[in-house]
């Protein structure tokens, strides 16, 4: 691939993968009856449109932002589906006050879904680690963050050993490894074809897993200058920091995929090893799904000029 090639970056979503590139945000589902839905909308970062602010760690604020929002979008967009092929096979009906109906339940679900997930988000891997440490007893500003750190990760890797018992989380995490597997097959300048998606890794550098792990290596050393909170307000106003965290470490995920600097490398290494707990082999049929999602990103022409090569 050339420098100019465009950065890809995905999500899986229910039955389903979203897909964006420079120019294009999309979203492919697999439906009851074996097609494939697919949503697709123009979209450009607003550090691309905004130049000033296409500055290193400012750009990352952003982009923490935007990648919530357009991953908000697309689990609603899915949810909104999955609950109207539910509301049509119970009822055997499809008209338009019941997939107004279930669209509406979808959004609903997911909008206090992703408000329970903040909240529980900020409790879990913020405050709780926080008032863990305090209970252990760790004084001094370096020690007390260094093991809130280790808390920290430790809650979220248990979080994410139990989420990976449900089969519906199971099914997502299949997704999530045809999400990764397109894309590297696009990246390595390969046709996107099913059996040359196949022969690659669902391990991939810039994965959102890789990110996590990232950021809480990254607060750690912020919150070390911060010293040990001994106040509810010390504590709260960490959260202040969280735009500077998550500028930083999407710094180092994008120069991770570009460098060979040792240093970067081993910062992103666990991430890349938490994959194999965030990502399952896909079936063909999610591969599929997949790759429609990304050429639709790419839109026709480039996905064409792409498969040419």
């Amino acid at each position: 691939m050339s420098k100019e090639d465009p950065a890809i970056g995905g999500q899986a979503v229910i039955e389903g993968v979203m897909m964006r590139s420079p120019k294009f945000f999309a979203i492919a589902l697999r439906k009851p009856d074996g097609g494939i839905l697919v949503r697709k909308d123009p979209y450009i970062a607003i550090s691309k449109r905004i130049r000033w602010l296409d500055i290193p760690i400012i750009r990352g604020a952003i982009a923490l932002v935007e990648s919530l929002y357009l991953g908000i979008k697309a689990l609603t967009f899915s949810a909104d589906q999955a609950m109207e092929e539910k509301v049509i096979e119970a009822t055997g009906k499809a008209d338009h006050e019941i997939e107004s109906g279930g669209k509406a339940f979808g959004t609903l679900w997911v909008t206090l879904m992703v408000v329970l997930g903040l909240g529980l988000g900020i409790g879990l891997f913020f405050y709780l680690p926080l008032v863990i440490t305090d209970f252990i007893g760790v004084k001094g500003g370096i020690p007390f963050n260094l093991v809130d750190g280790m808390v920290r990760v430790g809650i979220f890797l248990v979080y994410i050993w139990a989420i990976g018992l449900w089969k519906e989380t199971r099914r997502i995490f299949e997704y999530h490894g045809a999400e990764h597997k397109s894309i590297a097959t696009f990246e390595v300048g390969e046709e996107l074809t099913i059996d040359n998606a196949k022969k690659h890794t669902t391990v991939h550098t810039r994965c959102g897993t890789s990110f996590l792990i990232v950021v809480m290596m990254v607060s750690m050393v912020v919150f070390i200058f911060l010293g040990r909170p001994t106040s509810i307000s010390e504590r709260l106003m960490r959260f202040l920091f969280i735009p500077l965290i998550g500028g930083v470490s999407y710094e180092i995920i994008k120069l991770s995929s570009r460098s060979n600097i040792r240093f970067i490398q081993l910062l992103v290494k666990p991430g890349l090893w938490l994959q194999k707990m965030t990502t399952r082999e896909p079936s063909t049929d999610q591969l599929e799904v997949a790759i429609v999602a990304l050429k639709e990103a790419l839109d026709k022409s480039e996905a064409q000029s792409e498969s040419s090569r």
